[in-house]
């Protein structure tokens, strides 16, 4: 990632306007985010946080930005003429003393201090309310790429059974209750019973913890049973950190032994849906996208 260019020059506006600024962190989202926008006629530009985005981002205008350099980003913005913002990505919560700061994010030293202190959905409002102060206009990635939104219903071959559909409502109503706390957006239901609980170390870690309850006989459910289920928190601020699937979620699923994967629908992204079903179908999985509770 060193050798790739600090940045490269604006692209002039397409037919969409004034461009879309990405902030991006890994993985495959904001690239599926701005392959969407860009299909749309809307002009990209990749603001790439150095350490954390895919070098994949160089087929687009782009900027590599270190955390810590929120004056840097806040006048490249300003010089590519963005106004509306997307945030979408992987980032790992960072030690203060491991960010390099600039010196208007100095200035806002006491204000950042008191943003990490709490869970994501803290973090990344008090994030969002800082751009906003600033003039920009901070936009979901559903907003802009509709189709990475899980529908509901069964999404492949398989369809949960009544036992699974009570494991999915059991999960379901765990996550709701934990909303509040800021806990997570997945848990791991075997036969009604809440056996995992995704926290800070993601849903990977979460699904390779269920199979090492398997392996050492605390979970003793038969292979083929139980459900992931993922709902984003209570009053979360959807322009944030939507819980997401891939295929590596579908290998924890089976690694794990459980029996599907169970999403609310419009609440859930996932960057390339189709890859998705056909590896929940090749492993006997099901994938479902239930309604959100209070949906007529």
């Amino acid at each position: 990632m060193a050798s790739s260019p600090t940045r490269t020059d604006p692209a002039p506006a397409e037919a969409g306007g004034e461009p879309l600024a990405i902030l991006c962190g890994g993985g495959a989202f904001p690239l599926a985010v701005a392959h969407a926008a860009r299909r749309a006629g809307r002009s990209v530009q990749i603001f790439a946080l150095r350490g954390h985005a895919d070098p994949g981002v160089a087929a687009f205008p782009h900027v590599w930005i270190g955390l810590g350099q929120y004056g840097k980003l806040k006048a490249e913005l300003r010089r590519r003429g963005c106004r509306d913002v997307v945030f979408i990505g992987n980032v790992l919560r960072p030690r203060l003393r491991d960010i390099k700061l600039d010196w208007q994010t100095v200035r806002l030293l006491p204000r950042i201090v008191g943003m990490l202190r709490g869970g994501d959905n803290h973090l990344l409002s008090n994030i969002g309310r800082l751009f906003e102060r600033d003039g920009f206009r901070l936009l979901g990635a559903h907003e802009v790429a509709p189709d990475i939104l899980v529908p509901a219903g069964r999404l492949g071959r398989k369809a949960p059974d009544r036992a699974m559909l009570d494991d999915i409502e059991i999960g379901r109503r765990a996550l709701t209750t934990m909303g509040p706390l800021d806990i997570g957006q997945g848990v791991v239901v075997i036969n009604r019973h809440v056996v995992a609980v995704e926290a800070a170390e993601g849903t990977d870690l979460m699904l390779r913890r269920c199979a090492e309850l398997r392996e050492n006989g605390r979970v003793r459910a038969p292979t083929a049973s139980g459900v992931l289920v993922k709902v984003p928190k209570i009053d979360q601020d959807r322009r944030f950190d939507l819980p997401s699937l891939g295929v590596l979620t579908v290998e924890g699923v089976a690694r794990a032994g459980l029996a599907g994967i169970a999403v609310e629908a419009g609440g859930v992204i996932a960057a390339d849906l189709p890859a998705i079903i056909a590896a929940a179908d090749a492993a006997g999985l099901f994938v479902y996208g239930f309604e959100p509770a209070g949906a007529t």
